[in-house]
């Protein structure tokens, strides 16, 4: 089993990658990282894990539809962390199209992929399959 995860080469999301593969006796699944590379993601982040077998980075979008679902057929995750999203609000003022392609569609496809996946496993592994979408609140607001 892995862990697909989105945008695992900005911030939060590499964070996330580091920590995880760093703690090998209690979180043994690989991981597969998914990420445009845009403004926010920088491989450099990830560059401690260059070689390491446990770490696949493909570059691509979340709104791909085709290779998300290839993905998921190749890798047969147990959960989807999704960190990928446009966050800064400047950027969504002068630009908003991204933000709708990202943080919607992108959402919305992988979504959609992730119940297509879902719907084909059966027994412990339907059962122990999750989405996990972890974001910021430049993305979901503030808390009052």
């Amino acid at each position: 089993m892995t862990l697909l995860v989105t945008g695992g080469a900005g911030f939060i999301g590499s964070n996330f990658v580091l920590d995880w593969l760093a703690h090998p006796e209690t979180r043994a699944e690989p991981i597969v990282n998914l990420d445009a590379l845009t403004y926010a993601g920088n491989l450099r982040n990830l560059e401690s894990l260059q070689g390491d077998a446990r770490h696949v980075f493909v570059h691509g979008d979340i709104t791909d539809r085709a290779l998300v679902d290839r993905l998921l057929a190749t890798h047969r995750p147990r959960a989807i962390v999704h960190f990928a999203a446009e966050s800064h609000v400047d950027r969504s003022i002068h630009g908003p199209g991204a933000f709708m392609k990202t943080n919607v569609e992108g959402t919305f496809t992988l979504l959609e992929a992730a119940r297509t996946h879902w719907a084909g496993l059966t027994g412990a592994e339907r059962e122990a399959f999750r989405f996990h979408h972890v974001s910021t609140d430049e993305v979901y607001g503030s808390l009052s």
